[in-house]
C-alpha cells in the first residue's frame, strides 16, 4: 500500500476494461479441452446495455456488420436478443472457439472505441462438461472472469465446481478474486 493510499483509504482500484484479457481465454481452452475435458458448446456471447442514441446504434450496426461480414466467411452465426433487464446480446455461434475469442474482442473493442465501454457488462464462453453446460464470464468493469455453474433446480448454483474451476485454471485466465462479485447470469441465451 502507497502512501496515498494510506491516506485516502487504502481502496484497491480495479483492473477495469481490459479487452485484451479476453483472448486468455484461448490459452485457457486449450487447458479445458486437454486437462479437464471441458469443450466448448460453440457459443459465446456479449452482453451489454444499450442506449437509444443515433451514435450507439451506428457504432453497433457498424460493429455487427463487420461480424457478419467475417461470419460468413468464418462459418459464424451472430443472432442478437434483448433480455428482461434491458440487455442486449449479441450471440456468436462457431465450432472454432478461437472465431468466437476475436469476434467478441472485436465487439468490445467497437464500443469501447467509440466512448461505451462503460455500457460492457459481460463476454460469456459457454461449455460442456458431461452433458451439463457451465459457463466462463468476464466482467468487463472488473477486468477479470469467474465461472458460473447452474445446479439441478431452480436457480441454484454449484459453488464447489466453481471454485475447482478457478483452482484448475487459476494460472490461464485472471480471476475475480472477490467471490461476492461472482454474480450468476440466470437464463444466458447461449
Amino acid at each position: 500500500m502507497g502512501f496515498l493510499d494510506a491516506i485516502l483509504g487504502g481502496k484497491k482500484k480495479l483492473q477495469g476494461v481490459a479487452p485484451d484479457r479476453l483472448f486468455a481465454m484461448s490459452t485457457a481452452y486449450i487447458t479445458l479441452e486437454t486437462a479437464l475435458d471441458i469443450h466448448s458448446a460453440g457459443a459465446a456471447g456479449i452482453v451489454f446495455q444499450p442506449l437509444a442514441t443515433g451514435d450507439f446504434a451506428q457504432i453497433l450496426k457498424d460493429a455487427e456488420e463487420l461480424l457478419q461480414s467475417t461470419a460468413a466467411e468464418q462459418g459464424s452465426k451472430l443472432e442478437s436478443s434483448d433480455d428482461e433487464f434491458g440487455y442486449r446480446w449479441l450471440i456468436l455461434r462457431d465450432n472454432d472457439f478461437e472465431d468466437l475469442v476475436v469476434s467478441l474482442n472485436t465487439i468490445s473493442t467497437e464500443l469501447q472505441a467509440g466512448g461505451y465501454g462503460d455500457r460492457l457488462l459481460a463476454a460469456v464462453f459457454a461449455f460442456e462438461e458431461q452433458g451439463r453446460r457451465l459457463y466462463l464470464i468476464y466482467n468487463f468493469k472488473r477486468g477479470a472472469f469467474y465461472p458460473f455453474v447452474p445446479a439441478p433446480g431452480e436457480r441454484q448454483r454449484d459453488n464447489e465446481r466453481e471454485m475447482r474451476l478457478k483452482a484448475q485454471l487459476g494460472d490461464e485466465v485472471p480471476f475475480e478474486p472477490e467471490m461476492t462479485r461472482w454474480f450468476p447470469l440466470w437464463e444466458i441465451p447461449l
